[in-house]
């Protein structure tokens, strides 16, 4: 550990007491100034060894192969990522060559997947102004599927946000405490996914749709323009950004932003309204959005006849919104440039792909007055980009290069985990449904000690019908594993 530390280029002294709340002191230690810049929790998780965080990763096991594949995403949503991991039949099992053998390629691994349900989405933390709590958040994930009996050997970030805001904090904390751990996220790939099917275009334009969050990160633009640098057959590169606020809160049945019982407006509503801002519902762009109003779906209030209010009450229409809101800005941006691809930035988003598909086929053959506004936008050979299959396709070659791959197992094995309230959490502080109030959720501040929420596994109890019925439908390898805790 002290041969890794003298090692660092980059070194000062810290000296400091961990937490006002614990009030303990460290001792003095040479670090990093990336280290010295770890959010409170991660330093305590590496030296503070009477605090509820200390992971003791010094006696990480250095044989790795027999461990699972980690994954965390702020809800079920990362679902997406773990099913394109299960599905993954690109290479030779045998042999390791190229080319499927009608074997998932991960047959035989293990994986603890992690939902932190309780405090998601984590696209909201930003734009809150908790941007510090949300790597707290991050690095506690982290922790988990690195601690006690849940030690994994690779870790795979399916959330965006979680990637924008916390990749490299996990990875510092790991490299730090000599695990020999990686933590494997999803804008890199993603990023390179979309340039590589565009790239011969020369002039290029990708969209990123994610949560408010990842764009407020600038972490999807950041890593396109610079990607793109390395492409001698690009000219120029337009990148569009879309924050879908409330589109994962929706696919995740959050009752701020849907609630299929509702036959009228609601009061407690958060998702888009009526305005004129990028994230603002637009009346003269109703008939574009081309919502469906079937089972409230679509919530309106009137006053003398006049539209006064719309929600937003189902995914497929969070969906719509937002894809909308995206060409709309390409299309006011005045650039002649065409559309390639869309990211899905968000793991929340594939599993309304067909609804963006079919909205994006309605977009291109919208004529109003003649003309099609949004027809010459798009390009013929355009993509809608999952990075679930970029990362599976990741996990795979890192640890193949690596001779990380189990082969202990005659099949997969699957343990998913739900983060819940915790019992000491007032009821004051949960709504109807037993979730943390929006208010509590992003009202609380970093350094606490104290649990405010609690880890199962899943169980129905923790899992509505809506999100199960989901995740059978459209994650069936992902189902085969959960329905046998959700029974």
């Amino acid at each position: 550990m002290e041969n890794f530390i003298t090692q660092r280029i980059s070194r000062l002294f810290i000296c400091a007491a961990i937490g006002a709340a614990s009030s303990l002191f460290i001792s003095c230690k040479t670090v990093n100034k990336s280290v010295s810049d770890l959010p409170e929790v991660a330093k305590r998780a590496l030296y503070d060894t009477s605090s509820v965080y200390y992971a003791d990763y010094s006696n990480y096991p250095k044989e790795r192969r027999s461990l699972p594949v980690g994954v965390f995403d702020s809800g079920t949503g990362g679902l997406t990522v773990l099913e394109a991991i299960l599905a993954l039949d690109e290479h030779n099992n045998a042999t390791g060559e190229s080319g499927p053998d009608g074997i998932p390629d991960f047959e035989k691994e293990s994986f603890t997947y992690l939902a932190d349900q309780a405090n998601m989405p984590y696209g909201n933390y930003y734009s809150e102004g908790k941007g510090d709590y949300l790597k707290e958040l991050i690095v506690k994930d982290a922790l988990f599927l690195t601690t006690g009996e849940n030690k994994s050997k690779v870790i795979v970030v399916a959330c965006n946000t979680a990637t924008a805001y916390g990749l490299d904090i996990i990875n510092t904390m790991f490299e730090e405490g000599g695990t020999g751990l990686k933590a494997i996220g999803v804008i890199n790939v993603a990023s390179k996914a979309a340039i590589e099917s565009v790239a011969e275009d020369g002039d290029i334009a990708i969209g990123v749709l994610a949560t408010v969050g990842t764009i407020a990160s600038g972490g999807y633009d950041r890593t396109i323009r610079k990607m793109s640098e390395e492409y001698e057959e690009i000219n120029s590169v337009e990148v569009f950004n879309q924050g879908g606020a409330g589109f994962a809160e929706a696919v995740d049945s959050d009752p701020g932003y849907i609630d299929r019982k509702a036959v009228g407006v609601r009061s407690s509503y958060r998702g888009p309204k009526l305005g004129t801002d990028s994230l603002s519902i637009k009346e003269d762009l109703l008939n574009v959005y081309n919502f469906d109003t079937v089972s409230s779906a679509l919530l309106t209030s009137r006053i003398s006849g006049k539209l006064n209010e719309v929600q937003l009450n189902s995914p497929g229409n969070y969906a719509r919104f937002h894809l909308v809101s995206l060409m709309e800005k390409i299309r006011k941006s005045g650039k002649k440039v065409k559309l390639g691809a869309i990211i899905l930035g968000c793991t929340h988003y594939p599993y309304y792909t067909d609804t963006l598909e079919k909205c994006l086929k309605e977009l291109i053959n919208y004529k109003i007055n003649g003309e099609y506004p949004y027809k010459d936008l798009v390009s013929n050979n355009f993509h809608f980009i999952d990075p679930s299959i970029f990362v599976a396709r990741e996990l795979y070659d890192y640890l193949n290069e690596n001779s990380l791959f189990s082969g202990s197992l005659n099949t997969n094995k699957v343990t998913p985990y739900i983060s819940v309230p915790a019992d000491n959490v007032p009821s004051s502080a949960l709504d109807s449904e037993g979730w943390f109030k929006y208010e509590f959720k992003y009202g609380r501040k970093t350094g606490d000690e104290g649990q405010n929420v609690k880890i199962l596994t899943f169980s129905s109890k923790n899992i509505n019908s809506d999100n199960l019925n989901r995740i059978k439908n459209r994650l069936p390898l992902s189902y085969s594993f959960i329905k046998q805790f959700t029974n």
